[in-house]
């Protein structure tokens, strides 16, 4: 039997990549203050900036975007979508947003008041920023393996129960849920286990507090428990995912993940406690509850990729790919987030630019250096990312300094992966020359998408 995995799909239509030099893509970073993320695409030859709505849509979602009905109000491609959703994550009341910040900032809006305390193993970017912006404290409890890029564990991405059964004792009165990421982004793409899920739900049960669960990747964490949890070796993973949703009591998702689109996100209640107020503040921030920010092809589209992202041959292909990199990343002696997980291969930046201050941002730096060596795009989940200037000027810093390569669905081929390791592996052996930045300007949320840098 050949040992070599296949993509599990043919490529019927192609992009072509604009080949640049060293000395533009120098330009070009200066241009953009120092941030990749003010890059134009056409400059970049590999985008591992994120997996999100990035990935090729199948013949069959073109082929759903044709039957998209665009009324306003009571849409057939609602409906569909409703029912597929329903099937999968076996929740009666469906609420349709443009993209997952959407959902999060609905939902929170509706629920959340000041003064509030969310848990969670991590809270990403977006969400984070939602709750702040309300004035909610985001707490992360992730299990301490979790912020161990070298420790290998299965399940890196569950929470720690004693720490939020601290929480809920001392300070239940100002958790109005619980949250938890399948899988968990920030900490490596790691997977949580279906044990801990149900732990999980049974102590928010307890102190009466629901569960909400971010699952813009959830399949892929199915996909994890199948292959690592005794006793769901022979279960299918829309099997997985059906457990996993029965534990919660409501779910937001960007479906720019594993629903396989460019564009979408949704909401899932198991009750209607909340339903009033969620779709009184979608209508002012998103649209009417039909449509919700989505045009009627993208609903069509969501409803085809949904089923798509189950399909056990992709899945496994795909946590393959990072595992792919990750050897690749060993050989040269790049330290990462290990096991890897499942849309990503994070690279410990503290492995690479070992000697680097962390107040000059050494996994920025080091995003910085793949696109000059190689004209790799990808995104810093650090202290840029998560640290902050306080009001006295002084900054906190992360615990990790982590650079995540985040790889679009459907979308490059091995030869493109081969050739990435190639310029890591480069880039590890100039590390002495590699510089750090200082900010010069920076927005008070989300730094990292606008802040504008100077070399250090």
């Amino acid at each position: 039997m050949p040992k070599t995995m296949i993509e599990p799909f043919r490529i019927k239509s192609v992009e072509p990549i604009r080949m640049t030099t060293r000395a533009e893509r120098e330009q070009l970073l200066q241009a953009a203050r120092l941030n990749v993320f003010q890059l134009r695409a056409q400059d970049v030859l590999i985008d591992w900036l994120t997996d999100s709505g990035t990935g090729a849509m199948s013949a069959r979602q073109w082929g759903a975007i044709m039957e998209g009905d665009e009324s306003y109000a009571g849409a057939r491609s609602y409906f569909r979508l409703e029912q597929v959703i329903r099937d999968i994550t076996g929740m009666e009341h469906f609420v349709p947003t443009h993209q997952g910040r959407a959902a999060e900032k609905v939902l929170f809006s509706a629920v959340c008041k000041k003064g509030d305390l969310v848990p969670s193993n991590c809270h990403f970017d977006t969400t984070r920023a939602n709750l702040e912006y309300v004035g909610v404290e985001a707490v992360d409890c992730v299990i301490a393996e979790g912020l161990e890029p070298a420790t290998i564990h299965p399940f890196k991405g569950n929470i720690d129960l004693a720490r939020v059964e601290a929480l809920l004792k001392e300070q239940g009165e100002r958790i109005p849920f619980g949250m938890i990421t399948v899988t968990n982004n920030t900490g490596g793409g790691q997977p949580v286990a279906m044990a801990n899920i149900r732990a999980y739900a049974a102590l928010l049960k307890k102190y009466g507090k629901p569960l909400i669960m971010d699952v813009c990747r959830f399949a892929e964490n199915a996909m994890f428990i199948k292959m690592r949890e005794p006793g769901y070796e022979h279960t299918s993973v829309r099997d997985i995912a059906r457990e996993m949703f029965s534990h919660a009591d409501g779910a937001t998702m960007s479906a720019k993940k594993d629903g396989m689109v460019n564009i979408g996100g949704f909401i899932v209640l198991r009750a209607s406690d909340w339903l009033d107020e969620v779709r009184n503040d979608l209508i002012m921030m998103e649209g009417f509850p039909t449509y919700g920010g989505m045009a009627g092809r993208d609903l069509e589209a969501l409803a085809v990729g949904l089923e798509e992202g189950l399909d056990e041959d992709y899945l496994r292909y795909r946590l393959r790919t990072a595992e792919y990199l990750g050897e690749k990343l060993d050989a040269a002696g790049v330290g990462f987030v290990k096991p890897t997980g499942g849309h990503a291969v994070y690279i410990d930046a503290k492995t690479v630019l070992p000697d680097m201050p962390v107040a000059h941002y050494p996994a920025w730096a080091l995003c910085n250096a793949l696109y000059l060596e190689g004209g790799i795009r990808g995104v810093e989940v650090g202290s840029m990312m998560f640290g902050r200037r306080l009001d006295d000027g002084t900054e906190t810093f992360h615990s990790m300094e982590l650079v995540r390569l985040a790889f679009p669905r459907r979308m490059y081929t091995q030869s493109h992966f081969d050739y990435a390791a190639e310029v890591i592996a480069e880039v590890k052996q100039k590390a002495g020359a590699i510089r750090g930045v200082r900010i010069t300007k920076q927005p008070r949320f989300l730094r990292h998408f606008t802040v504008q840098c100077d070399w250090a």
